[in-house]
């Protein structure tokens, strides 16, 4: 990205062209507008997406329906981008207990495996 460059756009680009997403869930992602129009566009673009569940439990992971914060069109596409990353085998990282070294390491080895896969699947 440059200076100028519309976020959004290059944000749809690259996950348009990228064959994995992560998606890392914080205590407060469900709040962001941006986190899950990501989540929902890998989704929807059929990413193979990794989460990663940094200080959540996939049961914290909820939708704010109560207070308005999203139109019902984006509340129904965020709910199902998030109901498919809870059923995705994500890796957890507790931030009080973990080894910071060992998370980029977990990550990055499993998307070097998913692109082997693909590469492979690509070659059939």
């Amino acid at each position: 990205m440059k200076p100028g460059d519309n976020l959004d756009e290059v944000i749809e680009t690259t996950i348009w062209n990228c064959k994995v997403g992560v998606a890392i869930f914080s205590p407060n992602h469900c709040t962001s507008d941006y986190c899950l129009h990501e989540l929902a566009l890998m989704m929807e673009c059929k990413k193979k997406v990794i989460p990663i569940f940094y200080d959540v439990k996939t049961s914290d992971l909820v939708l704010a329906v109560d207070d308005g914060s999203f139109p019902g069109k984006q509340l129904h596409r965020f709910s199902v981008a998030l109901k498919l990353a809870k059923g995705t085998v994500g890796i957890s990282f507790d931030s009080c207990k973990g080894d910071w070294s060992d998370m980029p390491k977990r990550v990055s080895d499993r998307v070097v495996e998913i692109l082997k896969d693909l590469e492979d699947e690509e070659k059939f």
